[in-house]
């Protein structure tokens, strides 16, 4: 009974609403309400003439500066507010509504069914209830209006009443950062998670710094990620959320075993507490089970469309069959070449047929456009066809693909890209039985090869490290120009893996073709590895060579809060460049820290330069 009123009350109430906006007048309305209103309320006149004042005193005007004009409520005695000429007692007062009537429904309707100027000036108006602003928000965002839906809940959330939030707004916030993401607004995105953070109540500051810490995720942010969940772990103690990003936090880390020890905590905490519902409590246990597989399970439901294509992409990589033999041979100056077949151009010919999209000939990591948009067509058709994976060129712009969409995500390396690793790796150690050579990225179609390298390494990263960095140091072996830039990555897992005297080996080997010095993280990570094996004099010698190729890394570094990277800074590529120290700062800061006294050290070093200039 009462999911029939409600329809019949929504119904009713926008039929009133237009009947308002033919001239906002109060006589208007009740003569639609006597002739059109009971057909919208099962044909009852006198629940009709009752309900058109209720909707009346709540209704907004625009005539009035979007100010409601309600009618005084009358006595028993009284004539009826309808205009019957009856008192009250005998007209709508003997009526008795099924349900209650919300005292913000007008104004939800209203918002949903302005435009433009009109919209515009409602909100700005600043008298929309909040619950009003909050539901035509969250109506407008499911429907797809997006730019309605960011216009609306923005004026939620800059109303600077944050004590007056109605309790329901957790949704609408994250709908309001996802709509600022999507749409490009970053600067928006973090001035509302400022304010949220400063002033808002205690659930949305949970929810902002859960956020918060996804969003550095995302940027490989390790230790502001950390740092995010912290403050998350005081605000909201209790957060089923805090669990599953704890668990994405240390797979992101490395910390494998850590991850699954610290989901039967929360799993075991949060039971005892009784307080979620089964499906929560369900995922808890999957979690505490098996992280890794379980968030990725949980990201292929989330995909929509896209989880049946992927779940059998995983099949099929699970069940490939070993690689065929390619047509590679060595030059009498030692270049390894890798030259394509007739059957692997006409493989992949008919893999681009689907594939929407091709590898930047120029670029080590890029495809042309996006083509996660059109997966839904090809994804099938690759499984239908996995002969397609013969061809080196397939598993490249496969890789890719797979490394645009997935490859800052640890859980999806076990499925995803491990089984094309091991495909490549066959290819690669036939490359290297031809004999000692270079299989440099100019020569033959030796790119790509080394492109899938690059793909895959950069895959495995974080789910797979050591498997990622074995592949990288083949690449090394075989390309010892390092075209790829590998020995920067290789170097950075090496310390993260505590191999600390690896790494300083790998940082005195130069590639042969390294004209213009070794990179940032060369430099960076060497002073970390001498630093660690107690070596003080070089690793001083270190930090001077580091500061004269980049003179914001050590700052930038041991700053707790700098000042964000900006759209005016440089190119992240450019040698010296802030951007280049940034990068550095968000891939391995969190190693630094995490190494005892090592940014105190790099601080007292910065404040002695300071005081011999």
């Amino acid at each position: 009974m009462l999911a029939v009123w409600v329809e019949q009350l929504l119904g009713f109430a926008s039929g009133a609403l237009k009947a308002i906006r033919q001239d906002e007048r109060y006589p208007t309305l009740m003569a639609w309400a006597r002739e059109e209103g009971p057909a919208l309320v099962g044909g009852n006149l006198p629940l009709a003439q009752a309900l058109a004042p209720e909707l009346w005193s709540q209704a907004p005007l625009a005539r009035l500066d979007f100010r409601c004009e309600p009618l005084a409520r009358p006595g028993r005695n009284e004539p009826c507010w309808c205009d019957s000429g009856r008192k009250t007692k005998h007209c709508c007062g003997a009526v008795t509504l099924p349900g209650s009537v919300p005292d913000h429904l007008m104004w939800m309707l209203s918002l949903r069914d302005w435009k433009g100027d009109t919209l515009k000036a409602a909100l700005a108006s600043g008298r929309a209830p909040a619950q009003a602003l909050l539901e035509a928000g969250l109506i407008a965002a499911e429907t797809g209006q997006r730019g309605r839906a960011q216009q609306i809940l923005e004026s939620l959330f800059e109303r600077g009443d944050w004590s007056r939030l109605p309790e329901q707004a957790e949704p609408a916030f994250e709908i309001l950062i996802d709509l600022y993401q999507e749409r490009g607004f970053h600067r928006k995105r973090e001035s509302l998670l400022d304010a949220v953070l400063e002033h808002g109540p205690l659930f949305l500051r949970g929810v902002a710094l859960e956020r918060l810490c996804l969003m550095h995720l995302d940027n490989d942010d390790l230790d502001s990620a950390r740092a995010a969940f912290v403050r998350a772990q005081q605000a909201l103690p209790d957060s089923p959320t805090l669990a599953y990003i704890e668990a994405m936090l240390l797979l992101h880390e490395g910390h494998e075993e850590e991850a699954a020890e610290r989901a039967r905590f929360w799993f075991r905490r949060l039971a005892r507490q009784g307080d979620l519902d089964p499906d929560q409590l369900q995922f808890l246990a999957d979690l505490a089970e098996n992280p890794g597989a379980t968030l990725a399970e949980q990201l292929l439901n989330a995909e929509e469309d896209l989880a049946e294509p992927l779940a059998s992409l995983q099949a099929l990589l699970e069940e490939l069959p070993i690689a065929p033999r390619l047509a590679v041979s060595c030059t009498a100056e030692g270049r390894l070449e890798y030259h394509t077949t007739a059957r692997e151009d006409t493989l992949h010919a008919a893999w681009r047929q689907v594939f929407p999209v091709s590898a930047v000939s120029d670029s080590p990591l890029g495809l042309e456009d996006d083509p996660w948009p059109s997966a839904a067509e090809w994804l099938p058709e690759l499984c239908s066809h996995p002969e397609w994976l013969d061809a080196p060129a397939v598993v490249q712009e496969l890789a890719l693909a797979l490394t645009t969409r997935f490859g800052s995500l640890p859980w999806m390396a076990p499925s995803l890209f491990v089984p094309l690793a091991s495909r490549l790796e066959r290819w690669l150690e036939q490359v290297a039985a031809e004999g000692p050579g270079t299989l440099a990225w100019e020569d033959a179609d030796n790119a790509l090869l080394l492109r899938t390298g690059l793909a895959l390494v950069v895959g495995m990263e974080r789910g797979a490290r050591e498997r990622s960095r074995q592949l990288a140091e083949r690449l090394l072996v075989l390309d010892n120009h390092d075209s790829l830039g590998l020995r920067e990555l290789v170097l950075d897992q090496l310390l993260r893996d505590g191999r600390d005297s690896d790494a300083l080996a790998l940082s005195e080997q130069p590639p042969e073709a390294e004209a213009e010095g070794p990179a940032l993280g060369v430099l960076m990570g060497r002073a970390l590895a001498l630093y660690r094996l107690d070596r003080p004099e070089e690793a001083v010698q270190a930090l001077a060579e580091t500061q004269a190729h980049n003179a914001h890394a050590l700052k930038l570094l041991c700053a707790d809060t700098p000042r964000p990277l900006s759209g005016s800074d440089d190119d992240p590529a450019e040698p010296g460049s802030r951007a280049e120290a940034w990068q550095y700062r968000t891939l391995m800061r969190d190693q630094w820290r995490a190494t005892p006294g090592a940014l105190a050290w790099l601080q007292g070093w910065l404040d002695g330069e300071a005081h011999r200039r």
